[in-house]
């Protein structure tokens, strides 16, 4: 029995713990470029996320009308940079 005692001990001695493995993979929400273009009259709500720790990219997404989902922007997009001027204007005078 001290023998088993002394062995646990030694094992757990032994053993290296270690802390959970980091994933180092992009978590972004947005899996591709994103659509260039989108109809104004469908769009509910417009987010944009900044460039963080987890996903090194400015996503942007917009929530459709009527459930429809969500879906991603392309940021480098002329449409996409101008529609940001004026929300962000519309912003600005409110």
């Amino acid at each position: 029995m001290k023998t088993a005692a002394v062995l646990a001990l030694i094992c757990l001695l032994v053993v290296k713990v270690s802390g959970q493995a980091r994933d180092h993979r992009m978590r972004c929400f947005c899996a591709d470029d994103g659509l260039k273009t989108i109809r104004l009259n469908r769009v509910e709500k417009l987010e944009m996320i900044p460039p963080s720790p987890s996903c090194g990219k400015q996503e942007i997404v917009a929530t459709l009308k009527d459930g429809a989902g969500k879906k991603c922007l392309n940021p480098e997009s002329i449409f996409v940079q101008e529609l940001i001027k004026r929300v962000m204007q519309k912003r600005t005078q409110q």
